[in-house]
């Protein structure tokens, strides 16, 4: 079969959420398909993309000149997008180059499935192509844009939230429906998106993890050590960490005052760098292998407030025999349960007596890791995931005339 995956935001490297979820998703997928892939990003040094061409059939790239995160520029770009009816998180990336290419594209060649990869391309989407159309949602970004309208106290931020909050909604709720499918990855995504999109039409899809590369080590851990992995260039992990800091980590250290906390995630803002130096806190920045500072560590800690979707960082922590605390919402959407393979703590007071019981006692630390490896190594390979994509496209393909392939029909329709 032949697949077209569209993809904004760029796949490598993968080291965020969403990247390595595509990423090895995409990976099982060329092994039984002949994928096309197609991506826009913003331009950077030492572009990566050209090595996917051992994955795909072909990768298509648009690098685009995109302002940098939290400078003078991406607030002048926002201003000048204050009144758009486009989310801006949308509009930065969806430029009019990064159309042409994809229709010259699809006016070249013929697919039987195009899978627009999270929510942003689907402005750019040819929706009159003749082939089934699956939009694969990370979460729902109206969900995550709402909760941070909740908890943000800066009254310029919540304003900004606000605003992409009620954009985003609009933009959701417009072509999410278009789709022949969507694939979600939580049941509690596909609930929240009924209101939009028939149920029969959304799959729930379960997270992936890579069990041999995030694997447990027998090395001794750092006593009292607790850590935090993620992208700090995306709000909810930098809201957490620092509710984390200033609400949580002194309850801790009241009883165990030599804990350690580390943060390591790409592009920390200045803000956390500082209240980090100020509060004893080791902020690392981008590194190349997370799995040093999690084996090292004693406790993995999750305590996020906002978000959709699911938290890759849980399986990657679970996958590596680690004890987790995490918020409800951190955990939401995966098959954990509390007390068994995780802790899951909503107050301050609570997430704090649930830590410092766990630095404390080393054999539940232990058997809490065990159970949380078991259950990734069982159920959560990127080879069984990438099933739910194989059943979908045979539905979805399968319901057009079996005596003609689908990508033939198109070649006849399409204008010489």
């Amino acid at each position: 079969m032949r697949v077209l995956w569209v993809k904004g935001g760029g796949l490598v490297p993968p080291d965020v959420g969403q990247r390595i979820r595509s990423y090895h998703l995409l990976r099982e997928l060329a092994k039984r398909h002949r994928v096309t892939l197609f991506t826009f990003y913003g331009a950077h040094a030492n572009d990566e993309h050209s090595t996917l061409e051992r994955i795909c059939e072909r990768v298509v790239t648009v690098p685009l000149d995109i302002p940098a995160r939290r400078s003078s520029r991406e607030y002048f770009k926002f201003m000048q997008q204050l009144f758009s009816p486009v989310p801006y998180s949308i509009s930065k990336y969806c430029l009019p180059e990064v159309g042409r290419s994809l229709r010259k594209l699809t006016n070249l060649e013929t697919y039987d499935v195009l899978v627009c990869d999270f929510i942003l391309p689907a402005r750019l989407i040819p929706w009159s192509l003749p082939c089934p159309k699956v939009i694969f949602t990370h979460n729902v970004e109206t969900q995550i844009w709402k909760r941070h309208v909740q908890v943000t106290k800066n009254p310029f931020w919540k304003l900004v939230a606000w605003r992409e909050y009620r954009t985003m909604k609009n933009y959701e709720k417009r072509y999410l429906p278009l789709a022949d499918h969507v694939f979600a990855v939580s049941a509690v995504d596909r609930e929240f998106l009924s209101d939009w999109v028939d149920s029969n039409k959304v799959t729930v899809m379960a997270t992936g993890v890579d069990v041999e590369y995030f694997s447990p080590s027998m090395d001794e851990v750092e006593p009292n050590s607790l850590v935090f992995s993620g992208a700090m260039d995306w709000i909810p992990n930098q809201e957490g960490v620092l509710y984390f800091i200033k609400r949580i980590l002194p309850l801790i250290r009241n009883e165990i005052p030599e804990t350690t906390l580390t943060i390591v995630g790409r592009n920390p803002s200045d803000k956390l760098q500082s209240i980090a130096r100020e509060c004893g806190v080791k902020v690392t920045g981008r590194v190349d292998d997370i799995r040093p500072f999690l084996r090292n560590s004693a406790v993995y800690v999750v305590p996020l407030r906002v978000g959709s979707g699911t938290r890759l960082k849980i399986f990657e922590a679970m996958a590596m025999g680690k004890a987790i605390v995490s918020t409800t919402l951190g955990a939401e959407g995966l098959p954990v349960s509390d007390g068994q393979n995780i802790l899951l703590a909503d107050t301050p007071e609570e997430f704090g007596r649930k830590a410092i019981e766990l630095l404390r006692n080393p054999d539940e630390r232990s058997h809490l890791g065990a159970a949380a490896r078991h259950l990734v190594a069982q159920h959560c390979s990127w080879a069984t995931v990438s099933q739910h994509f194989d059943e979908v496209f045979a539905k979805l393909c399968g319901t057009r005339d079996a005596t003609q392939h689908p990508a033939a029909d198109w070649v006849q329709m399409r204008p010489m």
